[in-house]
């Protein structure tokens, strides 16, 4: 099996790096990455430095797949997604859109946590379950640099807990050999990343990448063992959730012969909503997939 070591960090989904890896469609891969903090925190005594280094989430790639055109899209499937270090760290130094009720005078807020026997350690009496993800992960567009820091059609920091072990993600290419990045992972993250940051951790993601001819995406999509979704971002929020429905109602009218009206009749009364970080407007909208075999 073919592994990406750590190596240069990438902060943008930038079209014109040169490929870490090149694999065949199907192929299975292990990608190292570093922590969103950019592996400034290790210890509660550490402090994130945005003078060294300014930027946040950086990813390992890209990853070039032989044939991938623009229009396909390519099927990244997770498989484990395993701690480095045995710990996390997060912090919450800035309160950003609550400081309007609870002030400013937050604590720098350093907390770094074991991750032992499937669990992590938040303090002596609580402990989280570990549930790993990657926060950002996404293909090089064919126009513009996106940093790591928002998210978009390509993918980007999504930060959604479903792109997760089990879970397959589906990207658009926009750009021979799709170019695909990856990092960000979380040991676990609540709904909304509330602080910005969620348990960061540096780790290894074993993947397989394959492709889906002619796909043309307009957004990244996920299938779980029970779910589908479509994932889209930007704000108002409330754009992004009107647009993963119609998205998704137009993926059950194309890919399962549902009418679209009856589809948005449906989803008006069993779909659900996993938000990504919510200062950027990310959302993934969803059906379990048993009330798709039945129209």
């Amino acid at each position: 099996m073919k592994r990406i070591p750590l190596g240069k960090l990438h902060y943008e989904f930038d079209r014109r790096a040169e490929p870490r890896l090149h694999i065949a469609p199907g192929e299975t891969i292990v990608v190292e990455s570093e922590d969103a903090l950019s592996g400034q925190i290790r210890t509660n005594d550490d402090r994130r430095d945005k003078l060294a280094m300014p930027y946040s989430n950086p990813m390992t790639g890209p990853i070039a797949v032989e044939g991938a055109r623009p229009g396909d899209a390519l099927a990244v499937t997770i498989h484990e997604i395993r701690p480095k270090l045995g710990q996390c760290a997060t912090r919450t130094a800035d309160p950003k859109q609550l400081c309007e009720w609870l002030g400013t005078d937050c604590p720098h807020g350093t907390h770094v946590m074991p991750i032992r026997d499937g669990v992590i350690h938040w303090s002596d009496e609580i402990t989280i379950p570990y549930s790993p993800m990657i926060g950002c992960i996404g293909t090089a567009p064919d126009w513009g640099c996106p940093t790591t820091g928002p998210a978009g059609p390509h993918g980007g920091n999504m930060d959604i807990v479903e792109v997760a072990p089990g879970s397959t993600l589906y990207l658009p290419v926009f750009v021979p050999d799709g170019l695909l990045f990856l990092g960000d992972l979380h040991a676990a993250m609540g709904h909304g990343e509330l602080s910005a940051t969620g348990l960061e951790m540096a780790g290894e993601t074993t993947i397989t990448v394959d492709l889906v001819p002619a796909a043309r995406l307009a957004w990244p999509r996920i299938r779980t063992a029970s779910e589908i979704m479509v994932v889209v971002s930007g704000t108002p929020m409330e754009r992004s959730i009107a647009t993963a429905f119609a998205q998704l109602i137009l993926w059950m009218e194309a890919e399962f012969g549902w009418d679209r009206w009856r589809a948005y009749d449906l989803l008006t009364h069993v779909a659900r909503i996993s938000v990504g970080y919510y200062g950027i407007g990310t959302v993934a909208v969803k059906v379990d997939q048993r009330y798709l075999a039945v129209k």
